[in-house]
C-alpha cells in the first residue's frame, strides 16, 4: 500500500507500532471509528506471520473465529468469512467443516485485510520514541516523525536461541527459517531437532515422512518429560477469558512467574492428532526395517559445538542423571520465541514500569507507563495476563479494551465474565 502524505505538524491520537496480527487487529476495529485517529507503522514491506511455518496442511491451533475482528465485532467487513466470500471460497471452506484455517490461509487473509486500510505504512522503521511536551514522538530511519497521544506497541517477539548455541556458527536453523532452508537442510546426512511443540512435531512430521527418499537420520530431543499434547478442553479453555485475567492479575508475582512456567502446555503443546499421526508415520515406516530416527524426552541441551561441518551437542537426561552427545550435520532449534523490549523504547525507561524481575509490569488495562492510560502493549504478557496474552482468540478481547482506554468510553463490548467455573473463592 502507498502511504498517503503525513501533515508536518499532524498529531494522532495513537500511533501502533508492529503490525503482526493482533495490532493488525486493533487498526481493522479502529479503520471505522471517526473518533479516532491512528496510524501503524511496521519495518517489514508486506504483511508476514510465521512465513518460515507455511508447511503443507499446517493449520492454527484455534478456530476460524478467532481472526481479527469477530470476537469483538462479528459484523465487521474485516472478518474470516468475508475474506473467504471475497475469495470465492466461503463455500468450499463450509464443505471442508474444519474449523482451522491452514496458516498460510490465515497469513492470505492478514494481508487481505491490510491492504483495505488506509491507517497502516510498512517499509517504515521505527528508531527512536521519545515523550514531549505531553505527546510521543516517533522517529523513522527514513527521517519521518509521528506525533501521538498513546502508542501500542506490538512488535511481537523473537526466535529463542539457547545459551549453549548462542555464536555457535555454522549453518544453524530456527523453525522461524524451515521452509525457507528445508532443501538445504535434507541435503544433510544427520538432522537433529532441539525443542518441542506443534513447530517441532509439524518439522519432525514433515522430515520423517520424506527419510526414504534423502536416507538422512533424524533425531528428536526434548527436554520435556514426554512429547506433550495441547490441552484443549472446554473447562481448560475457559482459561482463556476475562474471568481468569482478573484471577491471574490479582495473585502475587512470584505466583505468576510459578504459573509461567507450569501453563506452558495448555498453549505449546502438540496437536493430539498430530502426535498420533506420528506414530503411526513411525510404525507404517517401521515395517521394512527400524527407521533411523530416535526420539528423546528429559534431554536437556547442556553444551554445543560446531567443527567441520558437524554439531556436537551436549546433553544431560535429567530423570537418570546422565549426560550424553549427539552428533548432527543438521540443527534445527524449536525453541519457541521470546520477547525483547525494542531498543527505540530506550528513551521512553522513565516513564514505563517494570515488576521486581525486569520485565513490564503489564496493568490489567495492558497499560505500561506511569500514568496507565499512555503506552499499551500487545501480547507479552504471560507473566501478568497468563495463556491469554499470546492467545489469538483473545486479540480482539484486549483490542476492544484498549480501544475503550483510547476512546475513554466503550466502543465494542467488553465482556466482563464468560466462564461457568469459578477461579477464585
Amino acid at each position: 500500500m502507498t502511504a498517503r502524505p503525513e501533515a508536518p505538524h499532524r498529531t494522532y491520537d495513537f500511533v501502533g507500532i508492529g503490525l503482526g496480527p493482533f495490532n493488525l487487529g486493533l487498526a481493522c476495529l479502529t479503520e471505522p471509528i471517526a473518533e479516532l485517529d491512528g496510524v501503524f507503522l511496521d519495518s517489514k514491506p508486506d504483511f508476514e506471520w510465521h512465513a518460515g511455518m507455511f508447511l503443507d496442511g499446517a493449520h492454527l491451533q484455534t478456530p476460524f473465529m478467532s481472526d481479527l475482528v469477530t470476537l469483538a465485532d462479528p459484523t465487521s467487513p474485516y472478518s474470516f468469512l468475508n475474506y473467504l466470500k471475497e475469495k470465492g471460497r466461503l463455500y468450499p471452506f463450509y464443505i471442508r467443516e474444519n474449523f482451522y484455517p491452514l496458516r498460510v490461509e490465515y497469513d492470505d487473509y492478514c494481508r487481505w485485510a491490510a491492504g483495505k486500510l488506509s491507517s497502516v505504512r510498512f517499509d517504515t522503521t521505527v528508531t527512536e520514541v521519545s515523550y514531549d511536551d505531553e505527546l510521543y514522538v516517533v522517529r523513522t530511519a527514513a527521517g519521518e516523525t509521528y506525533r501521538a497521544r498513546r502508542l501500542v506497541l506490538g512488535t511481537g517477539t523473537v526466535p529463542f536461541v539457547p545459551e549453549a548455541c548462542r555464536n555457535l556458527g555454522g549453518d544453524i536453523i530456527h523453525t522461524a527459517q524451515y521452509m525457507h532452508r528445508k532443501s538445504e537442510l535434507q541435503a544433510k546426512k544427520s538432522i537433529t531437532i532441539v525443542g518441542s511443540g506443534q513447530s517441532a512435531a509439524e518439522i519432525y512430521h514433515e522430515l520423517l515422512s520424506e527419510i526414504d527418499v534423502h536416507g538422512y537420520q533424524l533425531n528428536w530431543v526434548t527436554r520435556s518429560p514426554r512429547f506433550f499434547p495441547l490441552e484443549y478442553t472446554k473447562l481448560t479453555l475457559e482459561m482463556t477469558s476475562p474471568d481468569y485475567i482478573d484471577y491471574f492479575r490479582a495473585l502475587p508475582e512470584e505466583t505468576r512467574y510459578r504459573l509461567e512456567k507450569q501453563q506452558k502446555g495448555l498453549f505449546k503443546g502438540i496437536n493430539s492428532d498430530l502426535i498420533d499421526d506420528i506414530f503411526d508415520l513411525l510404525y507404517q515406516k517401521n515395517l521394512g526395517g527400524p527407521v533411523p530416527s530416535r526420539l528423546l524426552t528429559n534431554s536437556s541441551l547442556t553444551s554445543a559445538r560446531h567443527a567441520d561441518g558437524t554439531y556436537t551437542l551436549g546433553f544431560h537426561q535429567d530423570e537418570q542423571g546422565k549426560d550424553f552427545e549427539i552428533r548432527t550435520e543438521g540443527l534445527v532449534l524449536a525453541t519457541g520465541y521470546h520477547y525483547e523490549p525494542p531498543a527505540f523504547l530506550a528513551p521512553l525507561q522513565d516513564r514505563l514500569r517494570f515488576d521486581r524481575h525486569g520485565r513490564f509490569d503489564v496493568a490489567r488495562n495492558y497499560a505500561i507507563d506511569v500514568t496507565g492510560r499512555g503506552v499499551f502493549l500487545q501480547n507479552a504478557g504471560v507473566h501478568t495476563h497468563s495463556i491469554t496474552s499470546p492467545d489469538l482468540g483473545m486479540g480482539a478481547y484486549r483490542n476492544s479494551t484498549i480501544i475503550r482506554e483510547l476512546l475513554g468510553t466503550e466502543y465494542y463490548p467488553v465482556e466482563k465474565t464468560i466462564a461457568f467455573q469459578e477461579f477464585a473463592v
